[in-house]
């Protein structure tokens, strides 16, 4: 018998709000935020689903939702781990800019290439800087030479799948319902292996914010069956949201 993956992006963050490229910066959900954090739980208690363990980032706006969202379904009490490995993409030096203020630094075509290229990074944060998570404590004991200060979605990839692989998959493939809450790119990158996507699928694919996604698996973790939970109207206009929102920014 093998489990069940439910992957759920953060609600909607302030920055999310405001177009600015968010990455590691740990901004909070705003008020819709949560009532779409509410409507996540409450969509997963309709379909009767018991969460065994659930996986975070170290983020907040990822951490609120899951919060959130097992609160509505009563199941606050199941464990819970939080790595970094599955935070966001970290933007570099265009944490904190919004479009405008990014495309007269560096370009409309420059900054093109790095929202849509799979493996071009943005421009690396300065050592000096006030948010290099060398500074936070929240990454006290994590060697300085493995944190990101810039990342492609290839990078991302490249530190999500070892922690999905070590810790997330052994889980499922001992049956347990396994709730991941996480980020737009972290979650692609988990979901680029599942469907086994290429490189120009992944990049065009758009994550709605915290609308569950379901996937059942047979024998050896093979996909039997996907599907986002509520109505498909409705999710089809949050992923077209986050589309829409992402020519002007980040995840």
């Amino acid at each position: 018998m093998t489990g069940t993956l439910i992957l759920l992006r953060h609600g909607q963050s302030q920055w999310n709000l405001e177009n600015r490229f968010t990455g590691w910066v740990d901004v909070d959900i705003t008020p819709l935020g949560r009532l779409e954090a509410e409507a996540a739980g409450r969509l997963l208690l309709e379909q009767g689903i018991q969460i065994d363990r659930a996986f975070v980032s170290v983020l907040k706006r990822a951490i609120r939702t899951l919060w959130i969202t097992l609160d509505e379904m009563d199941q606050m009490w199941v464990p819970v781990e939080h790595s970094w490995k599955l935070n966001e993409r970290h933007y570099g030096a265009l944490q904190g800019l919004n479009k405008p203020e990014t495309a007269a630094k560096y370009g409309e075509d420059q900054v093109l290439i790095w929202r849509r290229s799979f493996d071009t990074p943005p421009p690396m944060m300065a050592e000096n800087d006030d948010g290099h998570p060398g500074k936070d404590r929240r990454y006290k004991n994590i060697p300085i030479e493995k944190l990101p200060v810039g990342e492609s979605l290839s990078m991302t990839l490249d530190r999500v799948l070892p922690y999905w692989r070590a810790q997330i998959e052994p889980h499922l493939t001992a049956g347990e319902t396994i709730l991941v809450a996480a980020h737009g790119n972290s979650i692609r990158a988990i979901v680029k292996h599942l469907d086994g996507m290429s490189e120009e699928e992944i990049t065009g694919l758009n994550i709605p914010t915290a609308v569950p996604l379901v996937y059942r698996f047979g024998e050896a973790l093979t996909v039997l069956d996907k599907r986002y939970l509520g109505d498909t109207a409705a999710i089809e206009a949050a992923a077209l949201a986050v589309a829409n929102q992402g020519k002007a920014n980040n995840e």
